[in-house]
Parts: C-alpha cells; sequence; structure tokens
C-alpha cells in the first residue's frame, strides 16, 4: 500500500509537471513587466528608457537576466515534460475584477488549453521582446519640436525600414496617435529610408545647436573623470592593500608567533624544511672546502693545517645553519601571510561591487576603444607569453618561484603535468572568448588578428 501511494503521488507530481514549469515562468514574465510598468514606463527594462545610474540599472539588468534565464530553463522542462507527461483538460472558473465603475463581476468559464495559450502569449511577448532588443539595438536621437528651437519632451526613435516592417509585421500596424494631442508624426514614419550616416549627421548638427550641449559635455567629462579615478584608485586598492597586509602580517603578527616558537624549541625544530634545502646547504658548505683547499694548493692563500681548516668549515657550517634556520623561518612566515593577503583581495572584491563594476566598464572602455591592429597585438603577446610555444620555461620558473617562497619542495613531477594541462586549458578558454565574444564585437580585430598571426 505504502509503495503504491508513493507511486500515486509520483505520478501525480509528474503530471502536473508541465502546469507548473509554465506557471513559473508565467511568473516570471509578469515580474518582468511589473518592472516595466513601475519603473520604466511600459518600456522594456533598458537604460535608454530610464534615467538611472550604474549601480540601479545593474540591479535591473541582474533581475531581467535572473527572470529570463529562469523563463527559458523553465520553458524548457515544460516542453520536456509536455512530450511525455499526459495534461489534463479540466473545465477552470475564473473571476475577472470589473474595471473602474462596475458593479457586477464577470465570471468566464476558461478551460485549461486557453489559459495554457494565454500565459504561453505573454511568455512569447516578452521574450521576443528582448530578443529583438539585443538583436537590433535602437538609435535614440532627440529631434526639435516645432519652429522656435524648442527641444522636444521625449526622445524619438529611430528604426531602419526592414527593423520597422518587422515589427509591425509582429506586432501589427502601429497606431498613429490622435489628432486632439497635437503631436507630430513618429520620426520613423518620415526618414527612416535615410541612411545611417545622414542620420548620425543629423545628430551631431542637433548636438551642435543644442544650447545646452557644452554643459552636458562638461558634466559628460567629470563623469568620465570621475569613473577614471574611481578604476584607478581601486586598482592601486587592489594592489597595495596585499602587499601592505602581506608585509605587515608577516613582520609584525605571524613573524613574531613563529619566532618565540622556533627558539622555545630549537633543539625539537628542523634547520630545513625539506630535502632540497638540505641538499643546497650541503652543496654551499662542499664548494667553500674545496676554494678554501684550491687557494692554499695555488698559494693565494696562507698555508693551513688541517686543524685550521676543520675550524674554517665548521664555522662556515654554523653561518650556513643560521641562515638555513631563518630561510625556513621565513617560509612558513610567508605562508600564513600570504593566506591573510589572499583574504584581503577577497574581501576588497566582495565589499567593493561598485567598484569593481567601475573596473569592468573602465577595462571594457580602455579594450574595446583600442584600434583593430592594437587589438591584435595584445592578443598576441597575451597568448604567445602564457601558452606560446616558449611559455614552458616560464610556468617552470613561476612554480618553482612559488614553491621556493613557500618553502615547499619543488616536485618535478608536478611543475610538468601543470605545465602540459593548464596552458592548454587556457587556450581553449581563450580561444572560446574569441570565437563567442571578440567575434561579435569587433570582428575586424579577429581578422586582423588572424592575418597577423598567419
Amino acid at each position: 500500500m505504502q509503495n503504491s501511494g508513493l507511486f500515486r503521488s509520483a505520478q501525480r507530481w509528474l503530471s502536473r509537471t508541465p502546469e507548473r514549469s509554465l506557471n513559473q515562468a508565467y511568473e516570471a514574465a509578469q515580474m518582468i513587466e511589473a518592472i516595466e510598468r513601475e519603473y520604466f514606463g511600459g518600456n522594456p527594462i533598458s537604460a535608454r528608457y530610464g534615467s538611472y545610474g550604474d549601480s540601479a540599472m545593474a540591479y535591473f539588468q541582474g533581475e531581467l537576466k535572473k527572470y529570463l534565464n529562469l523563463i527559458k530553463v523553465r520553458m524548457a522542462v515544460f516542453r520536456a515534460s509536455r512530450s511525455v507527461a499526459r495534461v489534463s483538460d479540466p473545465r477552470v472558473t475564473e473571476v475577472q475584477l470589473p474595471s473602474t465603475g462596475a458593479d457586477d463581476l464577470a465570471v468566464n468559464v476558461i478551460d485549461q488549453q486557453a489559459m495554457f495559450f494565454r500565459k504561453l502569449q505573454l511568455i512569447d511577448e516578452v521574450l521576443a521582446r528582448y530578443d529583438r532588443l539585443e538583436a537590433n539595438p535602437e538609435r535614440v536621437i532627440t529631434l526639435a519640436n516645432g519652429g522656435n528651437g524648442e527641444a522636444a519632451p521625449s526622445a524619438q526613435v529611430l528604426r531602419s525600414r526592414a527593423d520597422q516592417a518587422r515589427i509591425e509585421q509582429q506586432n501589427g500596424a502601429i497606431a498613429a496617435a490622435p489628432a486632439s494631442e497635437g503631436k507630430r508624426p513618429a520620426a520613423s514614419d518620415r526618414i527612416n529610408v535615410l541612411p545611417r550616416s545622414i542620420l548620425r549627421t543629423v545628430d551631431r548638427i542637433r548636438q551642435d545647436l543644442d544650447p545646452n550641449a557644452e554643459q552636458e559635455v562638461v558634466q559628460e567629462f567629470r563623469t568620465s573623470k570621475g569613473r577614471t579615478t574611481a578604476a584607478i584608485r581601486f586598482v592601486l586598492l587592489l594592489v597595495i592593500v596585499p602587499l601592505l597586509t602581506q608585509q605587515f602580517t608577516k613582520n609584525f603578527v605571524v613573524g613574531p608567533i613563529v619566532d618565540r616558537a622556533r627558539v622555545g624549541a630549537e633543539e625539537q625544530v628542523d634547520v630545513f624544511l625539506n630535502i632540497e634545502m638540505e641538499e643546497e646547504a650541503l652543496h654551499e658548505l662542499q664548494r667553500f672546502e674545496e676554494r678554501l683547499r684550491f687557494e692554499v694548493l695555488i698559494g693565494k692563500a696562507p698555508a693551513l693545517s688541517e686543524l685550521n681548516i676543520e675550524q674554517r668549515v665548521r664555522s662556515k657550517a654554523s653561518e650556513i645553519e643560521e641562515a638555513y634556520r631563518d630561510r625556513s623561518a621565513s617560509a612558513v612566515k610567508n605562508v600564513f601571510a600570504d593566506i591573510l593577503a589572499v583574504t584581503a583581495f577577497v574581501l576588497l572584491l566582495l565589499y567593493r561591487k561598485q567598484d569593481v563594476a567601475n573596473l569592468k566598464a573602465f577595462m571594457d572602455e580602455v579594450v574595446y576603444g583600442l584600434s583593430d591592429s592594437a587589438k591584435a597585438f595584445i592578443i598576441i603577446l597575451f597568448t604567445d607569453t602564457f601558452v606560446g610555444f616558449h611559455s614552458p620555461h616560464g610556468w617552470e620558473i613561476l612554480l618553482e618561484g612559488l614553491s621556493r617562497h613557500l618553502g615547499f619542495p619543488a616536485n618535478r613531477d608536478f611543475i610538468f603535468l601543470f605545465i602540459a594541462t593548464f596552458p592548454v586549458i587556457l587556450d581553449t578558454i581563450f580561444k572560446y572568448w574569441i570565437f563567442r565574444y571578440l567575434n561579435r564585437i569587433s570582428p575586424s580585430a579577429v581578422a586582423t588578428y588572424k592575418n597577423m598571426n598567419e
């Protein structure tokens, strides 16, 4: 009985999966429309339709992306579950609230399929609206309204003839504004046949004749200057704060603790942290003894007895022991100090998200503002340095230096395995970035890169 109950529950859950997925996608679409109505006047969620700051627009874009991804995932589940699960078709009673001024409730009986179609229609409209917005970004300019040169109260959106025809085919004919409102026809009805170069010229002339153009340019310059200053300041913080944290904790926090612990247990603490440090010390002592005997034999040093040579070698051994004790203690300090420095770096990234966004915008502006030849040069320099033919030698030196800094033995097998895998992964990610993003944003830069690389 229990197994049959579980089976019926599972069957019931599976049969309701299409409806549940569709409802979740429908609710996400309603949330997007609610944001559009409340904050963007019924327009799509975009910077061109709202005068918000970078933080607010980043929040709105994040919410939009979250809801769009939810819609896509839930619709994929809906389509997959519809192919395997049978959905019942009950009659559903829907009570619609009356419009303002009505006295009675309008009660309609709507079947399951009609409700599905209504929800799917809203979902398709939301997805199509933002797919169209991403595929065809519109150009917004402000045209003069009237003969007295006053600026129009709202921006007129200019679209090409092909875009306008496609929009009219999807959404139906666009209704003209009533003549009683006294508004001029839309700009797309009058000049959508003109080339974009003429539109840019009109835009430039309008900006030159605008009496507030100088103030807007100054304000834009101040805003850009503030963002650049904030980005550079944050980069300096990302470099200086971890370095200061590492040095301060090593010398004043971790250092005294490690020194006190090693002094208290000097007899039990080993001089060398690993076998490589011991081999280096023995090799250094052996070279000192051989050099001393050689200088005595060639007469460069006074004749010494075996007892004097042994005393000098013993003194040198004490010096080497003290040096390697300090080196081992420094390696232990570096481990804890580097952990604290990395923690400070991560905390900066977590608690300064606005600065991170400004830095990303600044880097995008700098990188994408370069010429195609400069982009190709930077790409080739980066790839040849980190994933090129001579890059294994550089990775080997970096890994050996890191292991020496932390007091770990340089494991040759691990180093060779890292060199054989990590640059390949990095090269794969880099090529995917070129194919996925750079090829769409700057195709000419990709073409220049291919020509220079050949």
